[in-house]
Formats: structure tokens, C-alpha cells, sequence
């Protein structure tokens, strides 16, 4: 096997490698997303990254036994997603751009707004009630309030106030804290005489299978769970991007020069 052909044999099994982050973080981000009982977007990162995979296995098949045409198949379909990788981690970090988040005073956990986020994440929840009915009904038997309901630790309104709550369980668990409700345990509250005009104080209900499930800020907090996943499994598909950019262009210049060698040994001949 000549050099040149090593040399994209080499890169092919680096790109082999670098393809495994990327299904790693589209099977985390599928699974991560199944216990906020949403389905945005759940496979394409780990079927692209599977792709990618296979075509790096035909170019490392090509450049190992000096198949040329499985190079150039290679060279073309990485090519494409790579720009296919691009497009996706632009359009993840345009659409999460808004956090939504917003600190209440006295209170150690965020509370968050709907018109905090992209455009195409509040359509996610408010444009089909049917696809908000489900995720509504997943929540409502999950685990995400009831382990809130069962902490023996929040004994006082004080206690709770200081805690450490996810974007679901601040969103979906409680009443918005402008609506003034009065603390009795963290799923059971007090109406006041005068509710608030939010339209999620009148949403709220102490019944375990109703709480703040059709409350916008339980809508904005699940946005802002997905907003946290897509920023941690974006890491991984930065770095994987940038190895491949990298890969692809030194397999170019292999694959060229694999040519000219070719070429060369055809016209000493």
C-alpha cells in the first residue's frame, strides 16, 4: 500500500473515531429528553453520526485495499455531512439562544417565561395543543413532581425557597411566585384573596395530576430544560465537527497525492 494511501487509511480510522461522539451525544440527547417526556428533535444527531460512520468505514475499506472509487464516494458523501454537521449545530445554538430564565427576589432557584425563548421553541409547545396534551399527560405521571412532594428536607417556606429546583420543577411543580401564593409543602399552596393577573395563577391547582401543568411557565421550563441538553451535547458535536473539518481536508490532499503517485508510476511504466 503506498504512502499516501496510508495516510487516508490513518485519517478514515480517525474519522471512524470521531464519528462515535456523535451518535454518543444523539443517543444521550434522545434518552435525557424521555424523562422531560419531550421528543424535539431526538434522532437526528446519532443517525447523521451514524452515517458519518459508515462513510468513514468505506473510506478506510477504500484506501486500506485502494479502492478508488470507494475514496471518492468517501471524500464526496463526508463532504456533505460535514456541511450537514454545520447546519444543524447553527440552527441549535440560533433556536437556544434565549435562556427565558429570570432570578425572583429571595429565591435561590429561576423561574421562566415563555417569550424568553426563539420563536421556534414557543411554537414547539403552543402551536399544536395535541403534541402539549401528551407531554402534559407524561409529566403528570412522571417522577418530576411527585420526588419534589416527597422531600422531608423543605420542612419551612424558607427552606424551599433556598433550594436547588430544575427548570421543571420551578416551572411546573409551584405557582409563578408573583401569583403570591402562600407556602403549605412544595406541591401544595395557598391561593391568596386577590390572585395576581398572571393567567397562571388561576391555572394552579393542588390536585397532583393538575398542579402548573397547563401553566406557560411550565411550558417555558421544559423549554429550558431542552435548552441545557442541546448546550451540553453541542460541546461534543463542536469538537467532533472541528476534527472532521480537519480529517477531511488532510484526506484530500492524500487522496490527491495518491493520484499523482498513481499517475507518476503509470507514465515511468
Amino acid at each position: 500500500m503506498a504512502v499516501s494511501n496510508n495516510i487516508t487509511a490513518c485519517v478514515t480510522l480517525m474519522a471512524l473515531i470521531c464519528a462515535l461522539p456523535v451518535i454518543a451525544s444523539g443517543v444521550w440527547f434522545a434518552s435525557a429528553q424521555g424523562e422531560e417526556c419531550a421528543r424535539l428533535a431526538r434522532w437526528p444527531v446519532a443517525i447523521l453520526g451514524g452515517l458519518i460512520l459508515l462513510t468513514a468505514l468505506a473510506g478506510f475499506v477504500g484506501a486500506y485495499w485502494n479502492r478508488r472509487r470507494l475514496l471518492a464516494f468517501y471524500l464526496f458523501a463526508m463532504a456533505a455531512l460535514i456541511v450537514l454537521l454545520i447546519a444543524l449545530l447553527a440552527f441549535a445554538f440560533a433556536v437556544t439562544r434565549g435562556s427565558g430564565a429570570y432570578p425572583v427576589l429571595g429565591r435561590n432557584y429561576d423561574e421562566y417565561r415563555l417569550d424568553g425563548f426563539s420563536m421556534w421553541l414557543r411554537g414547539y409547545v403552543s402551536d399544536d395543543p395535541g403534541r402539549w396534551e401528551g407531554i402534559r399527560s407524561c409529566l403528570a405521571v412522571s417522577d418530576t413532581c411527585k420526588k419534589l412532594a416527597r422531600q422531608a428536607s423543605f420542612v419551612t417556606a424558607d427552606q424551599f425557597y433556598q433550594s436547588n429546583l430544575t427548570p421543571l420543577q420551578s416551572g411546573c411543580c409551584k405557582p409563578p411566585s408573583v401569583c403570591g401564593h402562600v407556602y403549605v409543602s412544595p406541591t401544595v399552596w395557598t391561593s391568596p384573596a386577590r390572585p395576581a393577573a398572571d393567567p397562571d395563577c388561576g391555572l394552579w391547582s393542588n390536585d397532583p395530576a393538575q398542579l402548573c401543568y397547563e401553566c406557560e411557565s411550565c411550558r417555558a421550563g421544559l423549554l429550558a430544560a431542552l435548552r441545557s441538553q442541546w448546550h451540553r451535547a453541542n460541546i461534543a458535536l463542536v469538537v467532533a465537527t472541528v476534527a472532521l473539518v480537519f480529517l477531511y481536508l488532510v484526506g484530500c490532499s492524500a487522496y490527491k497525492n495518491a493520484q499523482a503517485e498513481a499517475i507518476f508510476r503509470r507514465y515511468k511504466w
